[in-house]
């Protein structure tokens, strides 16, 4: 190794080639998190190119990711073993000559299809017990407190020592086609609020977007609502609240979830995919936290404000649950909607002074 580094990791053999597969985590916050693996990998090994496996839903960000060279695109269900698929997988990835696989999941299925392309090395912890599935298993896994280092360690040689700081996720979009997609939906080119109101989980969704939406629009701005399927009915009942100023965009490609975050002048999310996706660009983020925990689950990238109700100390937070079975929701009940409203102007004002 030479001396050159960043953040404590340092460049090895400049003149290896051979390229890299990384499976990380398909929903869209963890894969967004997963392109840290990617800064680390092509910082060690400069020369060999890096391959993501990726859902449908998620091939938009690979677009976006710098250093990735192509996303590899496999729906494998989560919830069955799709032996049939495996192989086709398998098949597709033995054509590409992969030297090292770096397994993020430590699910068993997720080792299936490297280890059927017979891929050299195949990186990752002992999750569900993969002998013979990860050839370079690693251990400890439990005493790594987040997701990213635990994450991101694979992409480290063995042993080595987690650096002070790990290289925060990127998503370049370019301006011009956030131009383009601003003009393609009548948007304009004035400032506005993005609002994400999805999760994955009720109990981590704020209850008062409406209102703030309302707020938001008495105020002058524009408003957009962004997010998948699942939103639609919210994304009409903030809609109907806010009034002409608000915009539902929600809909089923995610690139248009992207391009809307790239464009906004603050985003807003619940602790969810789009919060990391805003973070990743750049975009000025407050995500709003209740039942998680910021030290484990927000953005590395940092937030514009993290927002958490002030009023009384819970005894149950963080309960890192995906239902709430006491207090009443408090956690998001009592974080009023003024208060968020505020705090995205101030962060506003501080934008504009820059």
């Amino acid at each position: 190794m030479n001396n050159d580094s960043i953040l404590g990791i340092e460049t090895e053999d400049a003149a290896d080639t051979r390229p890299i597969l990384v499976i990380p985590y398909m929903w869209i916050g963890d894969f967004v998190r997963g392109h840290t693996v990617i800064r680390v990998l092509r910082k060690r090994w400069p020369n060999r190119p890096v391959d993501l496996l990726v859902t449908r839903l998620c091939a938009p960000l690979v677009d976006y990711m710098p250093g990735v060279r192509a996303g590899i695109i496999s729906d494998l269900p989560r919830s069955r073993l799709a032996v049939g698929r495996q192989r086709a997988l398998a098949a597709e990835l033995r054509t590409r000559n992969y030297a090292t696989a770096l397994v993020l999941p430590g699910t068993w299925k997720s080792a299936i299809a490297p280890t059927l392309a017979g891929i050299p090395e195949r990186i990752g912890f002992f999750g569900e017990a993969r002998f013979g599935l990860i050839n370079a298993m690693r251990w400890g896994e439990k005493k790594l407190p987040r997701f990213i280092d635990q994450n991101a360690s694979l992409a480290l040689p063995r042993g080595a020592p987690l650096p002070p700081e790990w290289p925060v996720p990127q998503l370049q979009v370019p301006a011009d086609e956030i131009a383009r997609w601003r003009q393609a939906n009548g948007l304009g080119t004035g400032p506005a609020i993005a609002l994400g109101p999805g999760s994955v989980g009720a109990s981590k969704r704020w209850t008062y977007y409406p209102e703030a939406a309302r707020l938001f629009a008495e105020r002058g701005f524009d408003v957009w609502v962004i997010g998948g399927p699942a939103e639609k009915p919210l994304a009409k009942e903030i809609v109907a609240a806010g009034g002409a100023r608000v915009r539902d965009l929600t809909g089923t490609d995610l690139r248009n979830g992207v391009l809307a975050m790239a464009a906004a002048s603050v985003a807003i999310s619940n602790d969810s995919g789009l919060m990391h996706i805003a973070a990743a660009i750049g975009t000025p983020t407050m995500g709003i936290f209740g039942p998680t925990s910021p030290y484990l689950w927000a953005p590395i990238n940092g937030l514009a404000a993290t927002m958490q109700q002030t009023k009384a100390k819970l005894s149950c937070q963080p309960c890192q649950s995906t239902i709430c079975r006491m207090n009443d929701h408090r956690c998001m009940r009592d974080l009023p909607a003024i208060d968020v409203v505020e705090t995205a102007q101030r962060v506003l004002a501080q934008i504009s002074v820059r």
